[in-house]
């Protein structure tokens, strides 16, 4: 049976062999992202730990030239090697302070950059990974771990990395000056450590596992912060008085946060008290025996001097060694989570030989027997879901919340995939086309579209950024959505900044948003137009102009419209009803309404319910 103790050895160990696994990746990331300023910051970093090595040495060479001064009489002849060496220490002193201050200099740099590097890298993996990961709690793990500490971790690596170099070449020398004053004297050096890199080993192990366990209660307390501080939040925050409420929830939060944080601290100073005091006692111990040696004159003043800054030095150069392996090992099992994160790979991809995505439909959309539930959720989202939307018409879809609407343009657009059955596009299934030109080839209002904090220009051509179009379309695109006329209201028009910020920007109710989201989904010359409760937020007068542009707008483009308003689905060339996943009716709005069932029936509803 294996005792407790070896078995918290064995997995300190084994972690240790996997955080130090991350560092061959880590410092290939140095390199990519900052090849030149790496080159300079090791070259300094060898000059700077050969630097206190030369010091001891020049002050051993200056006591005992100066003794020797001392001894003769004489002119200023006699003073000449102690000018020397005095010189000599002055000028590796100068030369320490320049490295050191260059050494910021280009570390500055380095670190800067590593950072944008980094940060590129998780904001290309965050548009990559699948939209199935946005929905899941350890997506949000993920990305929180990797962001958090992708802001500081490689920082601190890199410095860790260059007190170890810069350490090593230090105590290399150091012990080569002590090494013939006594073999026993570099190995007490070494021994004298021990402890202290047990201990502190163990306490980063333990911090690690803490700080993964509490992931989601930080992440937690990061969004009752942002409900109590947010735009989004400000309104209801205040009608309801709900800011009592989530102060005392983040409260609470932060003060279990704070008290795992203390029982850490208190657990950490304990066991680097008492390794502390083991290594007190073998200094003690060795100068002892150099005070000793010093007393019996089997040494010369200068020989005292180097041996005990040598050995004062080494002492202090194996401590910042053990604090910056220590820093490496935590550092590196924090960036496990960002190697993890990145290592995230989408399952949604395009096939090796895509199929031709066609500039314009000349059949249709046909879902067959499709079947889909969300990833985690056991309720089928559609079951058996057929139906056929002809090429080049406008299709409604109509139906009760929870019906399976908006599922149908997430896996048009291939945000999922269906669990059974398929989906294609002029006969050829989606999963055998290439993925962005599938996506290339669909325009989306989604159900709440982005409000992009910027002008409305840039607000309509994010809805195709790839292609060189002129100002007169962005025009008509406005016009098209009946955004022009909200834009001209604007101070500077098309140039005004939108949203709240940054400075001088304008804000849009939220209908004027909404015409603002369908130009940009005009603007894209994309031949599926697919448009998810497109009038939802505007009026019945913004509403009906809106109608009259549409039809011309959406010529020749196979149009799917998801809406609840009866008003907008009229406009469709035919109308589909869906329930719990399926088509349950379908027909043009005169036929729906002869036929008396669910939409007949909420027709009914509404018009009532607009009489009075």
């Amino acid at each position: 049976m294996i005792d407790p103790v070896t078995s918290r050895l064995k997995l300190l160990f084994q972690r240790l062999f996997n955080s130090l696994s991350y560092l061959p990746r880590t410092l290939a990331l140095v390199w990519q992202a900052a090849r030149l300023w790496t080159l300079g910051w090791v070259a300094l970093l060898v000059v700077q730990g050969m630097l206190p090595a030369i010091l001891v040495w020049c002050a051993k060479a200056l006591v005992d030239s100066f003794v020797e001064a001392s001894r003769v009489a004489g002119g200023t002849a006699r003073l000449r090697p102690v000018m020397v060496y005095g010189a000599l220490a002055g000028a590796t002193m100068v030369l320490t302070e320049l490295c050191h201050r260059i050494g910021n200099y280009v570390r500055t740099a380095q670190s800067d950059i590593l950072k944008d590097h980094i940060s590129d890298l998780i904001q290309r993996k965050s548009v990559e990974v699948d939209f199935a990961f946005y929905e899941m709690p350890e997506y949000h793990d993920h990305l929180h771990r990797a962001r958090s500490d992708a802001s500081y971790r490689p920082v601190e690596l890199l410095e860790n990395l260059g007190g170890l170099l810069q350490g090593a070449v230090t105590l290399l020398a150091m012990l080569a000056v002590l090494l013939p004053y006594g073999w026993w004297l570099p190995l007490s050096l070494l021994v004298a450590t021990v402890p202290m890199a047990a201990a502190v080993m163990a306490n980063i192990l333990r911090r690690f596992n803490w700080q993964r366990s509490v992931t989601e209660m930080e992440r937690r307390a990061w969004y009752y912060d942002w409900v109590l501080t947010a735009t989004e939040t400000a309104a209801e925050v205040r009608l309801f008085g709900l800011g009592e409420h989530f102060r005392n929830a983040y409260g609470e939060l932060r003060r279990i946060l704070r008290d795992g944080q203390l029982q850490l601290v208190k657990r950490e100073i304990v066991l680097e008290f008492i390794a502390g005091l083991f290594a007190l006692a073998i200094t003690g111990a060795t100068l002892g025996w150099m005070g000793w040696q010093a007393l019996q004159g089997a040494a010369t003043l200068g020989t005292l001097a180097l041996f005990y800054q040598a050995f004062n030095q080494g002492q202090l150069v194996l401590r910042s060694l053990v604090g910056n392996f220590s820093g490496c090992y935590s550092n590196a099992l924090f960036l496990g989570d960002l190697f993890e994160f990145l290592n995230l790979q989408p399952k949604i991809v395009g096939p090796e030989n895509p199929s031709q995505v066609p500039a314009e439909l000349t059949q249709g959309i046909e879902f067959d027997q499709v079947r889909f539930h969300y990833p985690g959720s056991e309720r089928v989202a559609l079951d058996g879901f057929s139906v056929v939307i002809p090429a080049g018409q406008i299709t409604a879809i109509v139906g009760l919340n929870g019906a399976g609407k908006t599922t149908l343009i997430k896996l048009l657009c291939r945000l999922y995939d269906p669990d059974a059955g398929s989906i294609k596009i002029d006969n050829v299934d989606l999963r055998q086309m290439d993925l962005a030109a599938l996506r290339r080839a669909i325009t989306v209002l989604f159900q709440q579209p982005v409000h992009y904090n910027a002008t409305a220009s840039d607000n309509i051509q994010l809805g195709a950024l790839g292609e060189q179009l002129s100002e007169a379309e962005i025009w008509a695109a406005a016009e098209q959505s009946g955004a022009a006329e909200v834009i001209k209201r604007l101070p500077d028009g098309y140039n005004t900044m939108l949203g709240k910020w940054f400075s001088q920007g304008a804000e849009l109710s939220g209908g004027e948003w909404q015409r603002l989201a369908l130009a940009r989904a005009f603007f894209r010359s994309a031949p599926i137009v697919l448009l998810d409760e497109p009038t939802s937020s505007m009026d019945s007068w913004a509403e009906a102009d809106w109608l009259r542009r549409f039809r011309g707008a959406m010529a020749g483009r196979t149009v799917i419209i998801i809406t609840h308003r009866f008003t907008t689905a009229m406009q469709a060339d035919r109308i589909h009803v869906m329930n719990e996943g399926k088509i349950i009716e379908s027909g043009t709005h005169a036929e729906l309404l002869a036929l008396g069932g669910l939409y007949a029936e909420s027709w009914m509803a509404q018009v009532q319910g607009g009489e009075k």
